[in-house]
């Protein structure tokens, strides 16, 4: 063999080397994201889906692709949304908020779905059991519309003299509302309460649902889960004590933006361990067989600032039990 001839071909071997070992690497397995959010509202919970992900051994761009879809605001798009995704053939269905975990499981029974929900998944139709979920479907539930009879009667506590209640909800998210309001009327019965369902379907409705909530006599205010009181927190924070409604939020933001108080459990912390259970479905675990996690701790926040500027005196014995109390 000729010198030239054979630079050539160890160059050309060099070249082609890198190449052939490039396609015989296995795909990255992708991760179809769902979200009703807009990505601005679920960044935060975006991020802690990801410290899920790394913790399970996945980290985005080195060995796992992730596929965004967000509806933003708009879950009429969710069942399309979800459908492009199984078109897609991602490796799971990561399905956060309720509007989006149901989108799935209606557009497909084979691909793993790791849902976040608000709500109790059984209730929901979304698995048959807690600890068995069964099919394609498990996840985590932050129970956020279980407890909102418990807001309610934190509300009452506080406010003895109330008769008159109202709770924020959001029509777009049907499921959602209709739990949450079937939870907190029942309370209300319980209590002696009257309490008006009032309708939000965006922020620019936050004003004129404060001039119904004077025209109601309303004592206090219970805001409801949804894209559109995470978004507008901040917004409803001031509202509220602009037109001294004393509120309650499951949303831990609410009293460090100056509402009044909040009662819930970690919902960044749902996100994370539906990344975990992602990253443990992408390694082979079975849906059918991961039972749903749900919350073991609830927190009660009080701002005591927005309590003085309401004219709200909070109990000791509701301070006693506060996890944190803004001063």
């Amino acid at each position: 063999m000729q010198r030239r001839q054979f630079i050539t071909l160890v160059g050309g071997t060099a070249i082609a080397w890198p190449l052939l070992a490039r396609a015989q690497q296995p795909a990255m397995p992708v991760v179809g994201y769902l979200s009703g959010y807009t990505p601005d509202a679920g960044e935060t919970r975006l991020a802690a889906f990801r410290r899920g992900l790394q913790e399970a051994g996945y980290v985005e761009g080195q060995n796992v692709a992730i596929e965004y879809r967000w509806a933003g605001d708009q879950n009429d798009r969710l069942p399309a949304m979800a459908a492009d995704l199984v078109q897609r053939h991602v490796n799971v269905i990561a399905a956060t908020t309720t509007p989006g975990a149901l989108a799935a499981q209606a557009a497909t029974t084979t691909i793993p779905i790791i849902f976040e929900t608000g709500s109790d998944p059984v209730r929901l139709g979304l698995v048959a059991n807690l600890n068995r979920p069964g099919g394609n479907v498990t996840g985590v539930t932050s129970l956020i519309v279980e407890v909102a009879a418990k807001r309610l009667e934190l509300l009452h506590e506080l406010l003895p003299t109330a008769s008159v209640m109202a709770l924020l909800v959001n029509p777009a998210d049907r499921a959602l509302a209709q739990a949450q309001a079937r939870e907190v009327l029942s309370a209300a019965r319980k209590c002696g309460l009257e309490v008006h369902v009032l309708n939000v379907s965006s922020e620019r409705d936050f004003d004129a649902i404060f001039t119904d909530i004077k025209r109601l006599r309303v004592g206090g205010l219970v805001i409801g889960p949804g894209s559109v009181f995470l978004r507008g927190i901040n917004a409803l924070a001031a509202l509220t004590v602009r037109h001294a409604v004393p509120a309650i939020s499951h949303i831990r933001d609410f009293p460090g933006a100056g509402g009044l108080m909040s009662y819930g459990s970690d919902v960044l912390d749902s996100y994370r361990l539906a990344g975990v259970y992602t990253g443990r479905v992408l390694k082979g675990d079975n849906p059918a067989e991961l039972p749903v996690m749900q919350p073991t701790k609830f927190d009660l926040v009080i701002n005591l600032k927005a309590a003085n500027t309401l004219g709200v005196t909070v109990p000791q014995t509701l301070l006693a039990r506060a996890d944190e109390v803004i001063e």
